[in-house]
């Protein structure tokens, strides 16, 4: 397997997914120094890498980077995506190219040390697209009304979800205010994050809470627009936050990374853009205003810093 550092093994996905648990199975690890695409494809393909434990950002360069095609994948057998929240659409697409079983994705939080809930490597063919996984043994999840947190969900109903197991930390060390605001009394973790369950006990992650973008009373996850921007040719990344307009009301705001070979195509607007989400969401979803940017910032586990972009423009 092939440890980078998007998720370095400071933190918990790199020091438990890429560090102890291969050490405990005796597997090989590849380590690089730093990430360069060119570097990590190529490492791939000299030590016949057989799997890859990454974030969603790499996910999105194997799907979509023309350098891809110049090196020899073929040792691969999976991928496992976690840290940020990965779109079907995408993960497919990078399983088609590289010609694998479907993405896996897992789920979990340092403050869950690291994981709640994978999808097993056996299960990746028939796992239902866009799934986080099941609860890993001795999980316990509720999912709660965004409304009424007292208040629990049925299947296929999106609220927060919360974690009760051996798992869970024991708090922040000297913080016990941001502990008891983090871990109820009743020993449940307020993960922050907006998922459903379907019948088959499968768990989808849409979006954080703090992120759902308000709109006229809407709830619209910038997740759900950013993996839609992906599908466009013409995009390489695209960030979405929420931004209040000259009437107050807050409205998706898309900062979109042209892809390389189309920089300079005269077609590629922002109303283009605003047009290609719109026929493919309901009116409330729409992309209000885009910004061309050269890159999306994010942090070393691959997740948005969107404070960064909000008011850039």
């Amino acid at each position: 397997m092939l440890a980078c550092p998007l998720d370095p093994l400071t933190h918990i996905y790199g020091l438990t997914a890429l560090m102890n648990a291969p050490l405990r199975k005796g597997a090989a690890v590849v380590v690089l120094p730093r990430f360069d695409l060119e570097t990590f494809l190529a490492a791939i393909q000299n030590h016949r890498i057989t799997g890859l434990y990454v974030a969603p950002p790499i996910v999105l360069a194997l799907a979509k980077h023309p350098a891809v095609a110049q090196y020899d994948l073929s040792s691969l057998k999976y991928i496992i995506s976690a840290a940020a929240p990965l779109d079907a659409n995408l993960a497919a697409a990078c399983s088609q190219r590289l010609g694998l079983p479907p993405v896996g994705q897992a789920y979990g939080m340092t403050e869950l040390s690291p994981g709640t809930h994978v999808v097993p490597v056996q299960d990746m063919p028939t796992a239902p697209p866009g799934t986080v996984g099941k609860l890993i043994a001795g999980t316990e999840m509720r999912i709660v009304s965004l409304d009424d947190p007292a208040k629990d969900l049925g299947i296929g109903e999106a609220g927060e979800l919360l974690i009760r197991g051996p798992q869970v930390m024991k708090g922040y060390l000297g913080r016990p205010d941001d502990t008891a605001a983090m871990i109820d009394a009743d020993g449940w973790l307020h993960t922050g994050d907006v998922g459903h369950v379907d019948a088959g006990g499968w768990t989808f992650v849409v979006d954080r809470v703090k992120e759902l973008i308000k709109y006229k009373g809407f709830q619209v996850a910038p997740a759900e627009l950013e993996a839609l921007l992906l599908t466009h040719p013409g995009i390489a990344d695209a960030a979405v936050v929420g931004e209040y307009n000259e009437d107050n009301n807050e409205v998706p705001h898309a900062y979109v990374v042209r892809q390389q070979a189309a920089v300079d195509l005269p077609e590629m607007t922002e109303g283009e853009v605003m047009m290609y989400v719109a026929e493919r969401v309901a009116p409330y979803k729409r992309v209000r205003r885009v910004t061309f940017i050269d890159a999306v910032p994010r942090a070393a586990s691959g997740k948005i810093l969107r404070r960064e972009l909000r008011g850039r423009s």
